[in-house]
């Protein structure tokens, strides 16, 4: 399985998005100052992720949420996450 998923800075609320075929594992990553680009906002907290069969599929995925229209379908799917 391949996930796509979005995590929460409890340090200032930031939103990451990405994609991992081991989820928990990367999650850890995250957290443990593995990634260059969340290290500075840690801890994280997962809010969100989708399975999929396919990598491609994932990928697909995570670009979409990446865009425009895709921020906007987070932040009306997650509204009452985003809100705590």
């Amino acid at each position: 399985m391949y996930y796509f998923y979005i995590l929460r800075s409890l340090k200032n609320k930031k939103l990451y998005l990405g994609y991992s075929p081991n989820l928990k594992e990367r999650v850890k990553s995250h957290n443990d100052g593995e990634n260059k680009a969340t290290k500075p906002n840690i801890p994280y907290e997962l809010i969100y992720y989708s399975a999929f069969k396919n990598k491609n599929d994932a990928l697909a995925c995570e670009k979409y949420f990446k865009t425009t229209a895709g921020w906007k379908r987070i932040k009306k799917m997650l509204e009452n996450v985003l809100k705590e």
